[in-house]
């Protein structure tokens, strides 16, 4: 059973949303269809710059990662941000999450870009064992105001 990973297809619509459903979930974040329509209209939108590429597995979505360039004027170039990443928990441990995260690599490598970047909670121990052993983890501190 091999995961596959590819961009969002309009025809998954369905399955993406209870992926997409199942991260907020996660999070503990409050989410509305008119929430997900929006995301949806982004990631659809070929002139949009959020993207997504979904994992699939015996013809079932499975997973998820939204990604999007953003600009370092420090470094003076363009790099990438993985802004979402969720796998069905009945398919953890599938390879999804690397499959998922190599695909935005590989278009960023396409791209241009420096790096790829993304954040996740202290306590998500079992995404963060992953990400340990295909990236570097950082020292910066991220902050919030709400506006």
């Amino acid at each position: 059973m091999s995961v596959t990973v590819r961009p969002v297809a309009q025809t998954d619509k369905a399955a993406w949303e209870v992926l997409y459903q199942g991260y907020a979930k996660f999070y503990h974040v409050d989410q509305t269809k008119e929430m997900r329509d929006r995301v949806w209209g982004w990631i659809t939108d070929p002139d949009h710059e959020v993207n997504c590429f979904v994992a699939e597995q015996d013809g079932i979505l499975i997973g998820l990662t939204h990604y999007r360039p953003f600009f370092s004027p420090l470094s003076a170039n363009v790099k990438g941000f993985l802004d979402d990443l969720f796998v069905d928990p009945a398919t953890r441990g599938s390879g999804a999450a690397q499959a998922l995260i190599e695909a935005v690599s590989a278009k960023g490598r396409e791209k241009g870009w420096a790096v790829i970047r993304w954040i996740t909670a202290d306590d998500n121990y079992r995404a963060r064992g992953v990400y340990d052993k295909i990236a570097t983890r950082t020292g910066w501190v991220t902050y919030d105001i709400p506006l």
